[in-house]
């Protein structure tokens, strides 16, 4: 095992990739010489070439139509979106066009292509660059949803995602890029629709997604000091959505909260919980908790911010509850 940070894990698996087959490119907005806004693509640039790393002009709209004509004609594109936000002005690229072509050439053709898209907040970027938008992605159908929360789940779903055959929206939490965790010596491809346990529990189920992860795992260590075990499941992957892991730990617990930062109205949060209710309703001893962010936008000022996104403390008052 060796200790890399989420963002380095990232652009190992990138690289590995790159190195297998040379029709792995990346694309995007400052992603060359300068190695990316917040310096995720490093020395790619330099090690394959502008060739292979290509800045584009100010348009996610034209990132997001190279991307799918690079796909459709045998390349695998990996377009970085710099901020999750503005994936809003490539929409109808990425959901009139990437995600219904096989379908409309009735699998025919094939469309390799992983939209790369930092998300979330916490860094006091204010509203424009802060938003968590997975709900609108996850409610495309033909789009599969990745939201790796470890280093070592980055770099294994994002092997898995480079080799599949249907456009990927992979989503990364700016505010875990620093983040460092264990990565094995050789990475392996982490398959899609499986969940990981992050931390096994009895007495309820807490279901995390990106940085909430962390935040769940904090609240746990509260928790336990109050006799209650907490057990965590992060479904890594949205759609695929492993909902047999989800379930076998609510059916264990009989109790669960779903946390997620994307605030909370019509939050994909909401979409697990009707699953839940919809399925396995006679294991609850008590209504499934959601907790998510203020239906607000996401303020510039430090206090505002953190007080309008979730945190473990907020986690922890949910858990209370349901006792």
């Amino acid at each position: 095992m060796i200790t890399m940070s989420y963002m380095e894990a990232i652009r190992e698996a990138m690289r590995i990739k790159m190195k297998e087959d040379e029709n792995v490119l990346i694309l995007g907005e400052d992603v060359g010489v300068f190695g990316g806004c917040f310096g995720l693509t490093g020395t790619l640039h330099s090690e394959f070439g502008e060739k292979r790393v290509r800045d584009t002009p100010i348009s996610e709209g034209a990132i997001m139509g190279c991307a799918i004509g690079a796909a459709a004609t045998g390349l695998k594109p990996i377009a970085e979106i710099m901020m999750a936000d503005f994936v809003t002005v490539a929409m109808d690229m990425l959901v009139n066009q990437a995600a219904k072509l096989r379908y409309m050439f009735g699998g025919k053709i094939n469309l390799p292509m992983v939209v790369r898209l930092p998300g979330g907040g916490g860094l006091s970027a204010a509203a424009q660059h802060s938003q968590s938008l997975e709900a609108w992605l996850t409610h495309v159908p033909g789009l599969k949803v990745v939201y790796p929360s470890t280093p070592a789940d980055a770099a294994g779903l994002m092997l898995t995602a480079i080799d599949d055959n249907n456009p990927v929206a992979f989503i990364e939490h700016k505010g875990i890029y620093s983040l460092k965790g264990e990565v094995p010596d050789n990475i392996k491809p982490i398959p899609f629709g499986v969940a990981d346990i992050k931390r096994e529990g009895k007495d309820v189920t807490i279901i995390a997604t990106g940085k909430m992860v962390h935040e769940a795992l904090k609240a746990a260590k509260e928790l336990s000091k109050k006799d209650i075990e907490v057990e965590i499941v992060d479904p890594r992957t949205l759609f695929p959505l492993d909902k047999e892991t989800i379930f076998n730990s609510v059916k264990k617990t009989n109790r669960v909260l779903v946390v997620t930062e994307e605030n909370k109205r019509g939050g994909y949060g909401g979409e697990i919980s009707a699953i839940i209710n919809e399925e396995i309703f006679d294991y609850l001893d008590a209504p499934v908790v959601r907790i998510g962010a203020l239906n607000t936008p996401i303020p510039f000022s430090p206090c505002l911010e953190n007080y309008v996104l979730p945190s473990y403390k907020d986690i922890v008052n949910g858990i209370e509850k349901l006792f």
